[in-house]
């Protein structure tokens, strides 16, 4: 009884993280149909009247856990890029860093990359749109910085190119990061690698001017 009674004089704020924490587990594991208030609030210590008190309904809830953990992936990511310097860093240092970044979140929060890359994008609006956006943000940040490599190099590259490049780099981060998370022993750092050796030599020849062409 005294333990209940401290747990319901935590901080409001306390509980809705906790409450959050739970519903990541929840939907990552059980999917957003399959997963249960009752499981969601037994998991947080909380009681479901109390669930439904600070965070709404399921989809309310769903929506809030997307928006909180891709804003998470989003400054992780931005983190990782500004901790290398401003834009007197070369661009391949600035796009590691991201990627880097980009996956050792991915690694060490599996369960809101399952949200974010899987649940969020397979049960339709309002869900699906809000992994969208964030998608949108990171494929954005990643043409900024593709687009400042081609720049240094003064090489003639359209928009809608950079856009597809960057578009191909994300698509490809996310699926490399799927395959990492899944595949024992494969570190963030080298997934991180692959998809930089990857993409840069590419990046490279375009740099110079050599581009690929079908005979």
């Amino acid at each position: 009884m005294a333990g209940g009674a401290k747990a319901r004089r935590l901080p409001r704020v306390v509980r809705e993280r906790q409450m959050l924490d739970a519903a990541v587990r929840c939907f990552a594991r059980s999917g957003y149909q399959a997963a249960s208030m009752d499981e969601i609030a037994e998991l947080a210590g909380a009681s479901k009247p109390l669930v439904y008190l600070y965070l709404g309904s399921k989809e309310e809830l769903f929506t809030t856990v997307i928006r909180r953990e891709a804003g998470a992936l989003l400054g992780a990511v931005a983190a990782g890029v500004g901790g290398v310097g401003g834009a007197e860093v070369p661009p391949d240092e600035r796009l590691w860093a991201g990627l880097l970044a980009f996956f050792t979140y991915a690694a060490e929060h599996p369960d809101s990359w399952v949200v974010l890359n899987r649940r969020a994008r397979t049960h339709g609006e309002p869900f699906a749109g809000e992994a969208a956006r964030m998608r949108d943000e990171v494929v954005g940040f990643v043409a900024g910085l593709i687009g400042e490599a081609v720049g240094e190099a003064d090489v003639a590259l359209g928009g809608r190119d950079v856009e597809a490049l960057a578009q191909a780099l994300v698509g490809s981060a996310e699926s490399l990061a799927g395959w990492a998370n899944e595949t024992p022993g494969v570190t963030a750092k080298e997934a991180a690698a692959t998809l930089m050796n990857f993409a840069w030599a590419g990046l490279g020849n375009l740099m110079k001017s050599e581009r690929w062409s079908p005979r």
